[in-house]
């Protein structure tokens, strides 16, 4: 089995590609052990593995953040060890009950005005077609929460937490887009 890794724009992040489907549908992004170890076992043997402070899984893809501590170097043989050992096992990535409350954690976390239901259509639609597939290859996730007044609230996950140019990507590429093809948006805003 062949990993590849890929940096990404957060340089305490790195992005692991196995070559095989990680998770069929959502992402799902840890940020500390105990709730990893309750919803992925695999999840839980990374946050093992001492430095690692976040565990995000895409589709394809798993992004480790690391902390202040051991640098990639010595992180990555473990890593890869990890993911290699998940695949060859053949054990499931997430507990069916973790998925089933990620399925229902995705869709009940959003807040609009009924009224304005066309204009967060289009920007769900944006940001499914056009923000996501480019915050997928730098090892991250954008999720919509909300629209009010004009301001668009988003969740970023797994690369683009905490990353230095996240503000630069929120405010001057997505805010933006919006703003090109939705007139009614004023600004957009990051909520955890």
């Amino acid at each position: 089995m062949f990993i590849q890794t890929e940096a990404t724009p957060n340089p305490a992040t790195l992005k692991f590609l196995p070559g095989r489907e990680v998770l069929a549908e959502g992402t799902a992004d840890f940020r500390d052990a105990e709730a990893a170890r309750e919803a992925s076992p695999f999840a839980g043997r990374l946050f093992d593995i001492h430095g690692v402070t976040g565990v995000f899984f895409g589709y394809d893809f798993i992004t480790i953040t690391k902390g202040d501590g051991p640098d990639w170097q010595h992180l990555k043989p473990a890593i890869l060890g990890a993911i290699m050992e998940q695949f060859m096992s053949g054990a499931p990535v997430m507990t069916h009950a973790a998925q089933a409350r990620g399925d229902a954690a995705e869709s009940g976390d959003e807040f609009y005005d009924k009224a304005d239901e066309e204009i967060v259509i289009t920007i769900k639609e944006l940001l499914e077609t056009r923000v996501r597939p480019a915050v997928a290859q730098d090892g991250g996730d954008i999720t919509f929460r909300g629209y009010e007044n004009g301001t668009v609230f988003l969740n970023m996950k797994g690369a683009c937490a905490g990353c230095p140019s996240s503000t630069a990507t929120l405010k001057h590429g997505i805010q933006n887009l919006l703003r090109h093809f939705v007139p009614e948006v004023q600004q957009v805003e990051q909520v955890v």
